[in-house]
């Protein structure tokens, strides 16, 4: 690489965005680092990112089922509120069919352990899991799916205004990410291709 002039995309090192020094009640981590699935709606993991733009931060929330590592939720705003993971949550919730006895993954921060967040996991069946404090490898297919996103689609693009910015990670995830990019650990399927025939064998067993 270095004989042909080409140098590798690295992402740049950010300021972490989990805000742990609450007094909330913490989740045990019940994934424990096991990412293996057989079907959806077994396991899910959720983080939130942020991207900069000339009107300032944009927050991006996002759930991903680990089987096929599909985002199945989206939710993206100004501010880093429990409302960004709440309306995340609920667009995993309808999309993913209103699954019953997932497990959802997340670090600890006061979005997460928030009492409207932790009502609306209990209310729809879900199961909270939480990372250890300060430990990013026990959410490390999100960790993956932002450096992904952020190295293959954003990667030396400068945003004029947050609308820009929604534009393009809503175009990465539910255009190329879930529908295009194949993944070698999905028998090189892309996450949607892969989702839906694990969903309909599923069914059929």
């Amino acid at each position: 690489m270095k004989d042909n002039g080409i140098k590798s995309r690295v992402s740049k090192k950010f300021k972490a965005t989990t805000n742990s020094n609450h007094k909330l009640p913490v989740a045990e981590n019940i994934l424990n680092r096991d990412f293996a699935v057989n079907k959806p709606n077994e396991k899910m993991v959720s983080d939130i990112t942020y991207l900069w733009t000339d009107e300032g931060w944009l927050y991006v929330a996002a759930i991903m089922d680990l089987c096929g590592q599909k985002i199945i939720g989206l939710s993206m705003n100004e501010r880093m509120t429990k409302d960004l993971v709440i309306n995340a949550l609920n667009d995993a919730y309808q999309r993913a069919g209103k699954p019953k006895g997932a497990i959802l993954h997340s670090d600890r921060g006061s979005q997460y352990c928030s009492n409207d967040h932790q009502y609306l996991l209990n209310r729809y069946g879900f199961v909270c899991s939480m990372s250890r404090k300060g430990n990013c490898w026990d959410n490390a297919p999100m960790e993956s799916f932002w450096g992904k996103m952020k190295c293959e689609w954003l990667y030396g693009k400068h945003f004029k205004t947050r609308q820009e910015a929604r534009a393009a990670v809503f175009e990465y995830i539910e255009i190329f990410y879930n529908r295009q990019r194949i993944h070698a650990s999905n028998g090189y399927l892309t996450p949607d291709e892969y989702y839906i025939n694990s969903l309909k064998n599923a069914k059929a067993a």
